[in-house]
């Protein structure tokens, strides 16, 4: 598509355009373009003078939408860049996504690294860091060279950095020993740095989730991880705190009451004395950066600025302006800023000014008679913007013909290279001659059409040249394939983050209460204990290396950690619960599997495999599908090509992408000729699935239609004629489906969407129903991937658990409550057009809350009120309002966290943040954000509470999900718990919090082999303690929790693969094991071997090594002490408890000839019958 940009080489006013950027006759107008022109012209310059191209924009929408045209003409990366959101009120955190983005734009333009970029005025007009001190603060890290890690790690605090144990967001650092992991906002990874001494020994990429190494860098670079940093001040921190001084004193000689702000200005003095950085630090941008500047300063020389819509961006200016004056003038009376300060931006005039200094170019739709600056040159063109055919094929053949029959040379743009081919054949019917060039290598001449594969926002005409573009839509957003790691979620098991006084469950003494990790010296060697309290004094100490006996207590919901009973140590009461819930267990698997096999038995329709059509409408998806995505589409589509019924349930978090998967198998089935239903639970989501199928089938000829409350009788008539009929092909609807005049022609398959909010009457029926069809069943709540594994063979499941790559990040605030805090919030939401949820958990105070925000927002704001105990009637009455923008404020309890989406709904303020847990939180906040506009969550907490222990460590763990995205694991984890109770049904739940979810789903496996008939593998085990130095010591990995984190990992090693691999990891992360180490995990390799030999315990007495063994065959005990080297050093007592005893002598190493023992005793298991 580059070539598109030679079209205008033939227009006189790009050629006058061209010579006044080169001739110095700017600013210069060209007035006639619309919007996909603006992008040709700027590609056309950037292209033909070789030099750097900003395009500035009144606003967000129209800049990604220019950003993506412009990176249709050039096939260059194009650079955004937007204003950031400042912050004046005491939040405890922010989230600063929005802010690492700037700062890597910003980075790349101080460099003359960014030749394309579409920026907004508003980002043109913000104060920010000078270009000189992001330059100083930007440090490159070069391999080796020498560096002081204590200075680095100094560097890194400065530069706004937060120290950590483990990297998992931007701005973060972790150093351990001569390791040193930061996430800086330059790369799209963290990055690993390892010394030798002050050397730089390898650096490379890692990946957060798993950290492990992903690839090698060169160099990496230290950015500053906020836009504001107090030690660049003129003469540093000190520099600051007397400029500081000086205000204050200013503050106190002037008239009126100004004790407010002397309050802040005292408080925030303290802050910086104590040299820490905090959210409201936006207030002293004036005082830190005494110079002025803004992104407008960062342009290269080179550049060439264009302004799109010179009226609009201006008039935007100043509204944006106006708005910031306002907002200071509120911060003042309130005493939260102070006058001399409240200077955040350059005005219009002044940027006018500075841009004088490059190029200007006004790219106009009409021509005006005021522009910023007045132009020395004006450039009338007579161009025209086509709308984008879409879908409909036809369109293009009539405007093609009407254009090859003027005579103009026209190229068309289509989806794919499959589209081209069918636009070339449907064109040959009509007579008319077209070559297909996918890759466009030439522009055709006069009176002749080529078709290529892109896409552009829209068309364009341009009669001068007697060209024109047609174009189907913008292409999808770039389908590149990312390679990403398979998801460690498996591994992660559910210890990473057991702190003391958390429940574990330890396989044959049951439940206690996790009090700490201890060293004890036993025969003069350290070792590592855990210890485990149980009910009244009972104390178990586990030794480190069988930790994987012990496993963290997860029951449903967070509250069960306070309330559970803990169980006796030799008591019966352990072993009752775990036959119990093996009762239960093989109930549920008896069931489920005469189910399935019932279901195996029917006959159902085998749909055929994908034809040219599906692969097209697969190629229409706008987004880049992720590899989840890809997979549980193939799995669907495997199951529907099968001669048997479908039955499959597909998982996944909000907005990841179920729907999509949904309407491709939809697509299959009407493809075959057969109607599709979709059943959703409530009016409100049959009218959304309804509206979105619409849009995501408008190019195909497929009838979609919905019944429900909102049809009037006759209208539901004719809809249920044509479903008879079989013209209508796919039917949205509530359970009003099931009723006796819903009649197929040929019903083919099923979409049951929130299965868990039907009745058991529902779900009756809805067997009925769908004896013969295939089913899917979509789950918003995430399920467990071990539970997947526990129930494979019996349920088919897919899961969906990868993120879609381009969620914009949402702006999230951590604050005390304040009522003029978020009713500016909501008002700056509501004049931007958007809708607001504000979260109040009460029922019975909600209606007043309601009244409040009503009376601070004023009468035009329309305020409603949803929660649980509302009629279905009345909610759906109120979410229909709300999804049609008549509500503006949704005053509402947690029950949006299944709702429906809004994609105007941007702003989310909750309240008592505090009381919820961390899976709540992140499925409520993923309910704003949903469309490209920036989206805001405010998390509260009650003004002055005294918190509890447990509320304080839920907020620092909020803060922390805020600031870094955090804690998004445990997140997910807490959620797929609740969704195993949802899969499991209610009666399962009560046995999964009797023995916590890890023993639970061991006995599930265990009871599903069993009803297969096949035997499941007892797992041997074997406990070893020996006299050897075999420990994790605190130097190698200092933070306790890693700590247990591996000592559990490292005990459950089964084979010298997986020792290897963890072996690997330890080298990637920590540096190399020291011996005690290594040791541990010889050992671990040794209870592995001596538990498939039928040997249940090592211990080490004295200078005797005993092997016990489960059952024991003569000939192999005296194949073994017959061999030379045991002969008067083994001896076999075959008592009740028969073992082998192994006499060391002096200085010989246990863990060695254990090892050597256990491997010659193997080997006599096939010497049976010598």
């Amino acid at each position: 598509m580059k070539l598109l940009t030679d079209i205008l080489r033939g227009v006189p006013e790009f050629q006058g355009l061209l010579a006044a950027v080169d001739n110095g006759g700017c600013p210069a107008a060209v007035t006639g373009l619309s919007g996909v022109h603006r992008a040709h012209f700027a590609a056309a310059l950037h292209e033909e003078t070789g030099r750097s191209v900003a395009l500035v924009c009144a606003d967000e929408g129209e800049a990604e939408q220019l950003a993506r045209d412009l990176a249709a003409f050039t096939g260059e990366e194009v650079r955004t860049l937007f204003a950031r959101e400042l912050t004046f009120h005491n939040a405890a955190v922010v989230s600063r996504q929005w802010e690492h983005r700037r700062l890597s734009v910003l980075r790349a333009l101080a460099s003359g690294e960014c030749p394309l970029l579409v920026t907004t005025v508003e980002a043109l007009l913000q104060r920010t860091v000078p270009k000189v001190l992001l330059l100083q603060a930007a440090q490159a890290l070069r391999m080796g060279e020498n560096y002081d890690l204590n200075e680095l790690a100094e560097t890194l605090t400065a530069a706004g950095y937060t120290r950590c144990d483990q990297v998992e967001g931007v701005g973060q650092f972790a150093l351990r020993g001569g390791i040193l992991d930061f996430f800086s906002p330059a790369h799209d990874r963290p990055v690993r740095c390892e010394f030798f001494g002050d050397e730089m020994d390898s650096m490379g990429l890692f990946d957060p989730a798993t950290q492990r190494r992903t690839g090698n860098l060169k160099e990496a670079e230290i950015l500053p991880a906020a836009e504001v940093l107090p030690q660049f001040a003129p003469g540093g921190y000190g520099g600051l705190l007397e400029a500081l001084d000086a205000l204050i004193a200013r503050t106190q000689k002037r008239r009126g009451d100004q004790t407010a702000l002397l309050r802040t200005l005292a408080e925030d003095r303290e802050r910086f004395a104590a040299q820490t950085s905090f959210p409201a630090i936006d207030r002293y941008l004036a005082l830190i950066y005494p110079e002025l500047a803004t992104a407008a300063d960062y342009l290269g020389e080179d550049t060439v600025v264009l302004v799109a819509e010179s009226g609009r961006a201006a008039e935007r200016a100043r509204t944006w302006l106006w708005q910031i004056t306002e907002d200071s003038k509120a911060l003042m009376e309130r005493g939260e800023l102070a006058g001399e300060l409240a200077v955040f931006a350059r005005t219009f005039e002044e940027l006018c000014g500075v841009l004088e200094d490059w190029p200007l170019c006004y790219l106009d739709a009409f021509p005006s008679s005021s522009y910023p600056r007045p132009p020395r040159a004006i450039f009338n063109l007579l161009a025209k913007q086509l709308p984008s055919y879409g879908a409909s094929l036809e369109t293009a053949v009539s405007d093609l013909a009407h254009y090859v029959g003027e005579n103009f040379a026209v190229v068309v743009l289509v989806s794919s290279e499959q589209r081209a081919l069918n636009l070339q054949t449907l064109l040959r019917e009509q007579n008319l001659r077209t070559a297909v060039d996918f890759q466009l290598h030439e522009l055709p001449g006069p009176g002749r059409a080529v078709i290529a594969v892109g896409g552009l926002s829209s068309g364009m005409e341009y009669p001068a040249v007697k060209c024109a573009v047609l174009t189907e839509g913008r292409l999808s957003a770039g389908k590149k394939k990312r390679a990403k790691a398979a998801t460690n979620r498996q591994k992660l098991g559910s210890y990473a983050d057991l702190s003391p006084g958390d429940l574990v469950v330890h396989e044959h003494h049951g439940i206690g209460r996790f009090v700490e990790m201890t060293q004890m010296t036993v025969d003069g060697v350290e070792k590592d204990y855990v210890k485990i309290a149980y009910a009244g004094a009972d104390v178990l100490y586990v030794p480190a290396t069988q930790l994987d006996l012990v496993s963290k207590y997860i029951g449903g919901g967070e509250d069960a950690a306070e309330t559970k009973k803990l169980s006796r140590l030799g008591g019966t009461d352990w072993e009752k619960a775990k036959t119990r819930a093996k009762k239960a267990v093989q109930d549920l698997a008896k069931g489920l599997i005469q189910l399935y096999a019932q279901r195996q038995r029917q006959p159902g329709f085998a749909f055929s495999p994908d034809s040219p059509w599906m692969k097209e409408f697969e190629d229409q998806f706008e987004y880049a599908e992720t590899e989840d995505q890809l997979r549980c589409i193939e799995e669907i589509k495997r199951d529907m090509e099968q001669p048997r019924p479908m039955d499959r349930l597909l998982c996944g978090d909000v907005g990841y992408g179920k729907t999509e998967v949904a309407f491709r198998a939809i697509m299959k089935c009407v493809l075959d000729g057969k109607q599709a239903a979709i059943l959703v639970p409530t009016t409100v989501l049959a009218r959304q699935h309804f509206l979105t199928a619409k849009a995501r089938f408008a190019k195909y000829p497929v009838e979609i239609d919905v019944v429900s409350r909102f049809r009037t009788p006759a209208q539901m008539k004719e809809t249920l004629r044509r479903v008879r009929e079989g013209s209508i092909d796919v039917l949205v609807g509530t359970h009003r489906l099931f009723q006796k005049d819903v009649e197929w022609r040929d019903l083919g398959l099923l979409v049951v969407d929130e299965e868990q909010r039907f009745g058991v009457a529902h779900k009756e029926k809805l067997k009925e129903l769908s004896k013969q069809v295939d089913v899917l069943t979509l789950s918003a709540t995430p399920i467990p991937r071990t539970l997947n594994m526990a129930l494979s063979g019996i349920r088919d499941m897919s899961t969906l658990e990868e993120p879609p790559s381009d969620r914009q990040p949402v702006q999230t605030y951590v604050l005390e409550h304040d009522w003029g805090v978020l009713a500016d919030a909501m008002r700056r939401e509501l004049e931007r057009g958007g809708q607001v949820y504000y979260l109040h958990n009460r029922v019975e105070t909600i209606t007043r809350a309601a009244g409040r925000i009503k009376e601070m927002l004023g009468e035009e704001a329309e305020v409603a009120v949803a929660h649980g105990k509302m009629s279905q009637e009345e909610l759906n009455d109120v979410m229909t309002r709300m999804s049609e923008g008549e509500v503006q404020v949704l005053v509402c309890t947690t029950i949006i966290e299944t709702g429906i989406d809004i994609a105007n709904v941007n702003t989310l303020i909750i309240e008592d943040a505090d009381k919820m847990g961390l899976a709540q939180l992140h499925q409520i906040r993923g309910r704003v954000g949903r469309s490209n506009r920036r989206a805001y969550a405010y998390l509260t907490y009650r003004r002055g509470k005294i918190l509890s222990e447990i509320a304080t460590k839920r907020l620092s763990a909020i803060r922390e999900f805020a600031e870094f995205n955090s804690g998004f694991k445990i997140a997910m984890r807490d959620l797929e718990i609740r969704g195993a109770g949802n899969i499991l049904g209610p009666e399962q739940s009560g046995f999964m919090l009797s023995v916590g979810y890890d023993m639970y789903l061991k006995l599930l496996e265990e009871a599903v082999l069993e009803e297969r008939g096949e035997k499941a593998e007892r797992k041997a085990e074997c406990a070893a303690d020996l006299n050897v130095a075999a420990s994790i010591p605190d130097r190698y990995v200092p933070a306790p929790e890693q700590r247990m984190d591996l000592y559990r990992r490292i005990a459950a090693i089964r084979s010298e693969e997986e020792a290897d691999d963890l072996t690997d990891e330890l080298i990637d992360r920590y540096g190399d094991p020291p011996r005690t180490v290594n040791n541990l995990i010889a050992v671990a390799l040794l209870r592995a071997d001596a538990a498939k030999n039928g040997i249940s315990e090592i211990d080490q007495k004295g200078t005797n090594l005993n092997f016990m063994l489960d059952s024991f065959e003569l000939q192999r005990v005296s194949a073994l002490c017959a061999q030379a080297k045991y002969r008067g050093r083994l001896l076999f007592s075959a008592g009740e408890k028969p073992y082998l005893a192994l006499r060391l002598k002096k200085g010989e190493d246990a863990l060695k000839f254990g090892r050597k023992l256990v491997e010659d005793y193997a080997n006599t298991a096939g010497q049976e019958g010598v």
